[in-house]
């Protein structure tokens, strides 16, 4: 298996994620076959009002969407969605510029990768598949993208929860250097195109090269991709620049929903921060706990995150 972690230390080191509708009224994909990873999910492609979202749908009943982080895509979530299925209808998307999602110019600022951008392709997609109220869980990027969904569009978002992440702005506005020891892209990634880019696909083609499992070789396909390399570094710079814009605005606004806030007991983000008391900060309704595993939780611990979300959408 291939995680984040392996893919981000390579290209440093050349460097230096209610009231709902029935899921009898969603639109499934006409004549697909079923999604690779995902036993009994179909595959589609939606068109947003920036964007052609990929994913993968399946299940029945209320809806969930889970939202992936980076270098990943949505099959991220194959070892929680297809048992969510049984009693969910999960939507697992490629966010925009990652996976099999389209590309869109940079646009100024980098303002098509923001995460407004990319929460209201999400809106678009559950709009799409006929649920106007939802619940998202987002894990890394997928969370910074859930956390501008609760800013910008309160009334859709029934429940949430955040895996591994402090909001965008407190990192940047509470600089130390073990932040920056411990997530090195953050800033290699900022560098003007096409340095870092260039750097992260000469690490890619090499661990392709490598890759051994199906999981593997799946992430690396998309991952060796010069457009999703570039659209990732986007995606951070759009962080450091046009999005800190809007947290500036919205540092006032707080999330009145239920909110899960989860942690690897393994990785740096509980280390160097006080994950609990900042969320503490920005919502009403917050609670979480560290879970065993790494960053990335859902492939670690995937029946234990299966449990927080089943419980947490019980609320």
């Amino acid at each position: 298996m291939i995680n984040r972690r392996e893919v981000l230390r390579q290209g440093a080191i050349l460097a230096a994620g209610a009231l709902v509708a029935p899921h009898a009224g969603a639109q499934q994909p006409q004549g697909a076959s079923e999604a690779r990873f995902f036993p009994g999910f179909k595959p589609f492609k939606v068109k947003t009002s920036g964007a052609e979202i990929n994913g993968v749908i399946g299940g029945s009943g209320p809806p969930v969407l889970l939202l992936h982080g980076a270098p990943q895509s949505h099959i991220t979530w194959r070892l929680v969605a297809p048992k969510l299925a049984a009693s969910r209808t999960v939507i697992v998307p490629d966010l925009r510029g990652y996976g099999d999602s389209s590309k869109p110019p940079d646009g100024e600022n980098h303002v098509n990768y923001s995460k407004r951008a990319m929460a209201l392709d999400q809106v678009e997609v559950m709009k799409h598949f006929g649920y106007d109220r939802f619940p998202v869980i987002g894990q890394d990027r997928g969370g910074r993208v859930t956390h501008r969904l609760l800013l910008d569009h309160p009334n859709v978002v029934t429940h949430a929860a955040v895996l591994d992440i402090v909001p965008t702005r407190y990192l940047y506005t509470h600089f130390t250097i073990e932040f920056a020891q411990a997530y090195p892209h953050w800033f290699n990634y900022l560098r003007n195109a096409p340095a870092p880019e260039n750097e992260l696909k000469a690490a890619n083609d090499a661990a392709l090269a490598r890759a051994t499992s199906d999981v593997q070789k799946e992430y690396l396909r998309t991952m060796t991709d010069p457009a999703t390399i570039h659209a990732m570094c986007e995606d951070y710079r759009a962080s450091a620049s046009i999005d800190l814009k809007w947290d500036e605005q919205d540092a006032g606004k707080k999330i009145t929903i239920p909110l899960r806030v989860l942690w690897a007991e393994k990785g740096a983000m509980g280390r160097l921060y006080d994950v609990m008391g900042i969320w503490k900060e920005h919502g009403t309704k917050v609670t979480g706990r560290p879970l065993p595993g790494g960053h990335n939780l859902q492939e670690d611990v995937p029946d234990m995150v299966l449990e927080e979300i089943l419980a947490l959408v019980k609320l």
